[in-house]
């Protein structure tokens, strides 16, 4: 921040005979910037001149050179002004008496600290801003420049202004406490101040992008600090896993007032959607700390008017909308300036050589600072520790930590065992917890009998745990953090410890094999304690979001305790509903290697995992895998426990949905009868894996184009789970979402719409607006809109469907090219042929590489290409692939099903327009009899089979019967969709109807 600038309502000439050269450390920016403007608005002019203190200069001529300043110089006195450098209070009062005292006319001076100054800054006779009020304290500012203090001109006073520095943000959360000892990276601040400041709206986004223990995360914080004053809201969101980062961001809801309820997922969706609109508030803030994996979260990161700044060590940020700032280690003038003040005992020469030998590295600096200030140690004699090496047996961490911070830490953890042991079983402790925010409020609630005998000690006794908390602080190893409470749950003092990654892992692998087997313990009982063990109750998601991130490190897939397993499967199940399809399968198959090596192959626990598993991985289209999964373990489960076996049942249950991916339906559905009756047999009705196994007949009856009979059974499973599990279980929403499909699929398009309009309501507020189930039910949505001919909602929704989807799932998640199936036959019938055609041959392409030949979806995807290709002009070849797509789908699902009757009506228009009028008519004729007999004479899609017979029987010159036929048709289209429905009038018009094939969820 430096510069001037020429106030509102004063001439230049004005401005230029009352000037005032603000001197401020960078530390106290946010003040300098809220006098400025309090000076500004009264006509004078403001240069702003950050101080700045090169230990090389003599102090006397660095206050000579500020001499050299426009008019009056006011100095903001803090401890940060005078400890630059860093300079001796002997060196400022010797300057200050021969530069300041022979003139003090030129100086004027503001206090913003309490803490003592050197004795002869009172030349500058400064006076006080702090402990009051902004009226107050800008009062004082006018006396002390000897201005009078008139209110300000009326445009001036309408200009938006920083906020008072002793004021906090409307909204602050989650931000650590400022670092005091934070020094240099002046120009980092400066060009991220920049790079946001002039960014856009929505484009806000800069990244802090360096090694571990650069100092990114310090750098963000004292961002925050620094300039806070223009923000309304400040929060900070640890970002390493994508569950948490949605959990904290969602923790904001309450924050900003919006009027959420406890859903997860409501509360996600009005943040985003108020940050992107600006209201509440237009200044906002989000740090999103330690995103390390860009692919993991960047769909999340808020677009809007205000700013994010992100902390990483991916460089692959720069990809995702976000400018990269590089934070390299300190330069040598840093942190010789860092260790003089971290180490006063230091000379300048020794904190030189010490910067070299530690690499100029600010945690490594900062930790190995800490402890040699209060040892006896010489400088000479730690570098000589240091390049004499340690015993690598005892030490060994990754190599992309400095050799250095390996031997600095090995001294440094064999001084803490020397002082407070204690503290030494805590750090080690916590390393069984993910790095970063360590939850020691899970330890903390668990009872003492639980807990080893020097953790318990350590634990219920206030003044030890103070004394090894407060000897690891003092050492940087770790930070403690008082976070407000937030949500429905308070933190106290001392229950969020801030672990860095580079101490978490030497920690951790310095460690007796004895400590390792008692601590991993404690941890697991910790996380087990913590489980909701409700994993499909959406309010109960941020739970699990805070344990997700520390399995791995408590080693629970290696744990025999039923109840960490039950964790294990309550995660899952979790990952599974939250749609983290990805995480999900990687839990699920190294939960499944491990257990079946620690349990063996057929142990109970085995079959409950693998049904989990399997789930996901079906979610994600891996059907041929999952059928085998699922086919070894049904006929495993027979053949040892008989049918009627639970498991045995749940097992088939996967299977039949396998066979559902695999177009296998008649299979599927026999099966799904099977079950159904079995799960009657064995627990009633109103079970909720009866009203499971009722809802899977009817997904299997969907899938053969027996919509009326699907139609039923969900009608009857969404009153129950209504019932059973209540409106807004994840269940009940997705039968919803069913019942709305079938009847959409009736040709029921604004019952379908109304219900359907209303689980997307329910879907959001939920699950949240990026969850898959909520995608599905958008999805639906959308078409409802597009049949009854509301295509400007309908092209708008399936966009942002797609793009979600995409970006949520991946592009060849089955339910993304569902999407792209819609998106594509919408874009052939509204323009854009070009990217109808190149999503159509995406998903073509996607379905032969997923599906084995033969597949509907293949034979349904190809005849939506043939329509794009007769668009085009390709009339041949658009010819040819209808007819193959005809025969495939035939043989796939049969003469009769919805589908083969779509084909063949596209397929008798194709006949048509290449001059095969007899082939055509024959084709419309049969095609009209099928589905009078399988949909009803006044389906849609019959009805669209009956004009395409009558545009058939003109070709043939038969115009007597092709006006009966077609009058007979119009007449029964006014009746069923009505006389001004989009379907009407395309008929009455005469353009001949096609049909889009639609692939279904299985």
């Amino acid at each position: 921040m430096s510069g001037a600038r020429t106030p509102v309502g004063s001439t230049e000439g004005e401005a230029a005979k009352q000037t005032v050269t603000i001197s401020f450390a960078g530390f106290n920016r946010a003040w300098a910037a809220w006098i400025g403007d309090r000076l500004e608005r009264r006509g004078l002019r403001v240069v702003y001149q950050r101080w700045d203190s090169p230990a090389e200069v003599p102090l006397v001529d660095l206050l000579r050179g500020l001499k050299l300043a426009e008019g009056r110089i006011l100095v903001i006195v803090s401890e940060w002004y005078f400890q630059l450098g860093p300079r001796s209070r002997e060196e400022w009062n010797e300057a200050l008496e021969e530069v300041v005292a022979p003139d003090p006319s030129r100086f004027a001076a503001v206090s913003v600290t309490t803490a003592s100054v050197p004795p002869a800054a009172a030349v500058l006779a400064p006076v006080e801003l702090i402990n009051m009020g902004a009226d107050e304290a800008e009062r004082r500012l006018l006396d002390r420049l000897g201005l009078p203090s008139d209110p300000v001109p009326e445009r001036a006073a309408a200009r938006r202004a920083p906020r008072f520095p002793a004021s906090m943000p409307e909204v602050w959360g989650q931000v650590p406490r400022r670092n005091t000892r934070f020094t240099g990276r002046e120009s980092l601040l400066n060009e991220a101040y920049h790079l946001l400041q002039n960014a856009s709206s929505g484009a806000g986004v800069v990244t802090f992008h360096g090694m571990s223990g650069v100092g990114k995360t310090q750098l963000a914080a004292e961002y925050v600090y620094r300039f806070n004053s223009e923000y309304d809201v400040v929060w900070w969101v640890n970002s390493e896993s994508r569950a948490t980062y949605r959990r904290l961001l969602a923790e904001l809801a309450p924050r900003l007032g919006l009027n959420t309820g406890q859903e997860y997922g409501e509360r996600l969706r009005a943040v985003r959607d108020a940050l992107r609109r600006g209201d509440p508030h237009a200044r906002w803030l989000l740090i999103l700390d330690g995103a390390d994996e860009p692919d993991q979260i960047w769909d999340m990161v808020p677009t809007g008017p205000g700013h994010v700044i992100i902390t990483s060590r991916n460089p692959e940020w720069s990809e995702h909308n976000s400018m990269l700032l590089p934070v390299p280690v300190y330069e040598r003038f840093e942190s010789v300036a860092f260790l003089r003040r971290r180490a006063p005992r230091l000379s300048e020469p020794e904190a030189d050589q010490l910067a070299e030998a530690l690499e100029d590295l600010p945690l490594l600096l900062d930790q190995t600072a800490g402890w040699l200030n209060d040892s006896d140690l010489s400088v000479e004699e730690y570098i000589g520790l240091l390049e004499g090496g340690v015993d690598q047996d005892v030490v060994k961490v990754s190599a992309d930590f400095p050799l250095a911070f390996q031997t600095a830490w090995s001294i440094l953890l064999n001084k803490l065992r020397e002082t407070v042991p204690e503290s030494v079983d805590l750090l080690r402790l916590c390393t069984f917890f993910a790095p970063g925010f360590i939850p020691v409020r899970l330890l903390r609630e668990m009872r003492s009998d639980d807990l080893p005998e020097q953790i318990a000690g350590l634990l219920d006794d206030p003044l030890l745990w103070n004394k090894a908390i407060n000897q690891l602080r003092q050492y940087s190893v770790v930070r403690l953090e008082s976070h407000e409470a937030t949500g429905d749950e308070g933190t106290s003092s001392g229950d969020s410890v801030y672990l860095h990654r580079m101490v978490h892992q030497i920690v951790h692998k310095d460690m007796p094999e004895g400590d390792r087997e008692e601590f991993v313990d404690v941890v697991r009982r910790a996380l087990v304690a913590a489980d909701p063990r409700r994993p499909t109750d959406t309010r109960l998601w941020p739970g699990y979001a805070e344990i997700v991130p520390h399995l791995k490190y408590a080693d629970v897939l290696n744990s025999r305790d039923p109840g960490v397993q039950g964790l294990v499967l309550n995660c899952l199940r979790y990952m599974y509903f939250s749609g983290e399809y990805a995480a999900g399968i990687k839990l699920g198959g190294r939960a499944l290697e491990a257990w079946r090596r620690l349990l063996g192959e057929s142990h109970p626990r085995i079959w409950e995992l693998s049904f989990h598993y399997v789930n996901v991985l079906r979610a994600t289209g891996e059907y041929a895998r999952t059928e085998a999964l699922n086919r070894a373990a049904v006929e495993y489960l027979r053949e040892e426990r008989g049918p009627q076996d639970l498991d045995h049942l749940r097992a088939a249950s996967g299977l039949a949905a396998d066979l559902r991916g695999l177009g296998r339906y008649d299979e599927a559905l026999e099966l799904n009868r099977w079950v159904l009756t079995a799960y009657k047999e064995l627990l009633g009705d109103q079970d909720s894996r009866t009203l499971n196994a009722r809802n899977n007949v009817a997904v299997s009856l969907r899938l053969l184009g027996a919509y009326g009979e699907a139609l039923d059974l969900d009608r009857q499973v969404m009153e129950a789970r209504r019932t059973a599990l209540k409106g807004r279980h994840p269940w009940t929403l997705d039968s919803q979402i069913s019942y709305a499909t079938d009847l959409r699929l009736l040709g029921r398009y604004g019952e379908a719409e109304s219900v359907q309009a209303q689980s997307v309501r329910e879907n959001r507020i939920t699950m949240g607006e990026t969850n898959p189930q909520t995608l599905k039910a958008e999805y639906n949505l959308a078409l409802c809109h597009y049949r009854n001919g509301d295509r400007g909602q309908a092209g708008k929704l399936l966009t942002s469907v797609l793009e979600r989807g995409e970006r949520v799932m991946g592009e060849t998640h089955p339910w993304t090219l569902m999407f792209g199936c819609a998106q594509s036959c919408f874009a052939r019938e509204n323009g854009d042929i070009d990217q109808a055609r190149e999503l159509s041959e995406a998903i073509v392409a996607r379905y032969e590489l997923m599906f084995a030949e033969g597949h509907p979806f293949i034979a349904g995807a190809r005849a939506n290409q043939a329509l794009i290709l007769r668009n085009v002009g390709e009339r041949e070849h658009s010819h040819v692939l209808i007819e193959q797509a005809l025969a495939e789908m035939t043989q796939a699902v049969g003469p009769d099903h919805p589908w083969t009757l779509g084909s063949a009506v596209n397929t008798s228009a194709l006949r048509n327009l290449i001059g095969d009028t007899e082939g055509a008519a024959a084709l419309s004729r049969d095609t009209v009899t099928r589905a009078a007999g399988t949909l009803g004479r006044t389906h849609p899609l019959t009805l669209s089979a009956r004009i395409a017979h009558a545009a058939d029987l003109r070709g043939l010159r038969e115009r007597r019967q092709a006006e009966k036929v077609e009058q007979e048709a119009l007449s029964d289209l006014e009746a069923t969709l009505g006389r001004q429905h989009v379907h009407t009038i395309s008929a009455r018009s005469r353009n001949r109807p096609y049909w889009d094939f639609e692939p279904q969820t299985t």
